[in-house]
């Protein structure tokens, strides 16, 4: 869902931290997770290392949006998932995390997030899918050469990004039932052939006696008093 990408961008800044340029980075060059290169292609074509240095808030976004969130299909993905894969794509570049999404959810590995991945996606519980990729891209990374230079920094970030995932996903409000869908009975509403007659006082029933937890209530008050003035 969209309205997550603000969420999903400060966490991944918090992963990405400031200024870097360690010769041992393939990626070269970075402020705040935008490589050179990248700031070239979104924001200034002949940009140096010290313009990226004094990148904005706003420039910042519109790279991570354009580069990252929009190539991981993330306004169509389910919340926690969106982040695990966006944060993923922003680590390893947004053609690996999309297909390992897809092998996650068992679709063609192409690298395009499509209708087909999507419904795979939608189809198994966001945990799920969550797990299996944070798992796979530990393994993945583990692989690499510059484990064991970034290893312990790689790991932090992914059991972190597991974690923040999983919460996003059980936060999302549970879908509205659609139109002609039974809806779920009120636990204060009577079960069809278990309410009892109504009790009846003065020939009236008031509203609230008509459901059982109030009716017993009323019930239970009533008899208090009874005995309060006796």
């Amino acid at each position: 869902m969209n309205r997550n990408f603000a969420r999903a961008l400060a966490l991944v800044l918090k992963s990405e931290g400031g200024w870097s340029d360690n010769p041992a980075d393939p990626g070269g060059a970075t402020m705040k997770g935008v490589t050179l290169a990248n700031f070239r292609r979104y924001v200034k074509a002949d940009a140096t290392k010290d313009d990226l240095r004094h990148i904005t808030d706003a420039q910042v976004a519109k790279v991570y949006r354009r580069f990252y969130w929009d190539a991981v299909a993330g306004v169509e993905l389910p919340g926690g998932v969106d982040y695990a894969v966006f944060d993923f794509a922003v680590n390893s570049g947004p053609g690996r995390a999309t297909k390992y999404l897809q092998a996650a959810v068992g679709t063609a590995q192409d690298g395009r997030i499509g209708t087909a991945t999507l419904k795979a996606v939608g189809a198994r519980p966001p945990g799920a899918v969550i797990d299996d990729l944070c798992d796979a891209r530990l393994a993945f990374l583990r692989r690499l050469p510059t484990w064991p230079v970034f290893g312990k920094g790689w790991s932090d970030r992914i059991r972190s990004v597991r974690s923040q995932a999983l919460l996003m996903s059980a936060l999302q409000p549970a879908p509205a039932p659609l139109p002609g869908s039974p809806t779920q009975p009120s636990a204060l509403s009577p079960k069809p052939g278990s309410a009892m007659p109504p009790v009846s006082t003065g020939g009236r029933v008031s509203p609230v006696e008509r459901l059982p937890f109030w009716r017993a209530l009323l019930q239970i008050l009533k008899s208090i008093f009874a005995r309060s003035s006796t």
